[in-house]
């Protein structure tokens, strides 16, 4: 065993000492740069469906990418952002401003409400519902990109609550649409998807399911939207006129109401079937209206009063007080009344036919008898049962024109 001196003890640590703390120092240095060479490497991943986005750093400026943040989304997530980013650009935000009348009696305008639309046409054409822009002074168009266009009113269909909307795209425009799908093929349980401005939280989605189809809904005293696409979809107040899309993001309704004892979304939800739009889109583009059929006579519906002092048959159904003379529905077989009473301010002839169905949709009320004309055109046959003395009868009834007739 060999000893040395204290002297070269202390020499011996002195080195020691520094060859070890050029160690740390490479190490340290070496394990810097392969740091930055990571990081410069984990920059570079190109993100694909399957590395999707990271959840970001918050103290930084801009995130960076880890590689232990990339998580895979589920499929039915990957459906879900894929149908959003795809179809996000095509669903607009429709604010409107209406005339209001001060306190001097002078018109003013304000700001009105606010709703959704889809783009449906290259050309600027957008879908929406009647009850969005109803009453509208000005209607504005927000895109995705933020930027604001005046539309102007194309036509109005009030018996499905639906409009059609035209904006002038800049030169240059690119402007998304949304595809027309099919509802005539829909079932229970079928996903679907809601992009809209609920509560004007811009470019909202909400997905749900097919929660029930063939939904007659009344909207007025008038009409019935029959065949509604019922939804759990959420759908709130600034969701009317937005798509209701299916998985391929096709348009498959249009976000129409929601029945709510609070106003707000409980899970019921109801859209205006997109096989109806494909139909009366076209006319009101080219008219600005729909034009319908119509059975030419001037029909009561059947009250309790009425009843009662007509010793009717039934308790429901559409009297025929008057046909017009030599018109379509007289020449066809309808029978109006013939003892005039008063109601109110009103004369009802008495003694004709009762209509108790049109082309087998029961007739209890007027609404009833728009719904069952509502995809006629005129001079369209229809197959009218009535009542004539108690007794049933089977007409075959041609169409006038509906404008035509209630306007005579």
């Amino acid at each position: 065993m060999k000893l040395y001196s204290r002297g070269q003890v202390i020499f011996f640590s002195v080195v020691s000492g520094l060859i070890a703390t050029l160690i740390v120092l490479g190490v340290s240095k070496e394990n810097t740069r392969s740091g930055v060479k990571a990081q410069a490497e984990i920059a570079a991943i190109e993100l694909t469906a399957d590395q999707p986005y990271y959840a970001a750093t918050p103290w930084l400026e801009a995130p960076i990418l880890n590689t232990a943040d990339i998580v895979s989304y589920t499929e039915d997530e990957r459906e879900n952002i894929s149908i959003y980013e795809r179809i996000n650009p095509a669903v607009v935000n429709i604010t409107t401003e209406i005339m209001a009348i001060n306190w001097f009696l002078e018109p003013i305008p304000q700001e009105g409400g606010s709703g959704s639309g889809s783009i449906i046409d290259t050309r600027g054409y957008v879908l929406t519902n009647n009850h969005v822009i109803q009453n509208a002074h000005k209607v504005f168009i927000n895109l995705a990109d933020g930027s604001q266009f005046e539309g102007s009113v194309v036509g109005i269909d009030l018996e499905n609550d639906l409009a059609v909307l035209k904006f002038e795209p800049p030169g240059g425009m690119e402007l998304r649409y949304i595809p027309y799908g099919d509802s005539s093929n829909l079932k229970v349980g079928q996903k679907v998807l809601a992009i809209g401005n609920p509560f004007a939280l811009e470019r909202t989605l909400t997905v749900g399911i097919v929660s029930g189809l063939g939904r007659p809904i009344q909207t007025s005293r008038r009409h019935i939207i029959r065949d509604m696409i019922q939804t759990d979809a959420s759908i709130n107040p600034g969701n009317s006129g937005g798509p209701l899309l299916d998985t391929q993001g096709r348009m498959i309704g249009i976000n129409t109401m929601i029945y709510s004892p609070s106003g707000g979304s409980v899970g019921i939800g109801f859209a205006v079937p997109v096989d109806t739009a494909r139909r009366v889109v076209p006319e009101l583009i080219q008219y600005g209206k729909v034009h319908r059929g119509w059975i030419d006579a001037t029909v009561v519906q059947i009250f309790p009063n009425l009843v009662r002092y007509a010793r009717l048959p039934v308790e429901s159904g559409l009297l025929v007080s008057r046909t017009r003379r030599s018109g379509l529905a007289e020449r066809a077989g309808l029978r109006q009344g013939n003892e005039p009473v008063q109601y109110g301010r009103n004369i009802i002839y008495i003694g004709g036919d009762i209509i108790t169905s049109v082309n087998s949709i029961k007739t209890n009320s007027l609404a009833d008898l728009y719904s069952a004309l509502e995809a006629s055109k005129p001079g369209d046959r229809v197959t009218v049962e009535i009542l004539r003395d108690g007794k049933p009868l089977t007409l075959e009834i041609p169409l006038a024109n509906r404008e035509e007739v209630l306007n005579q």
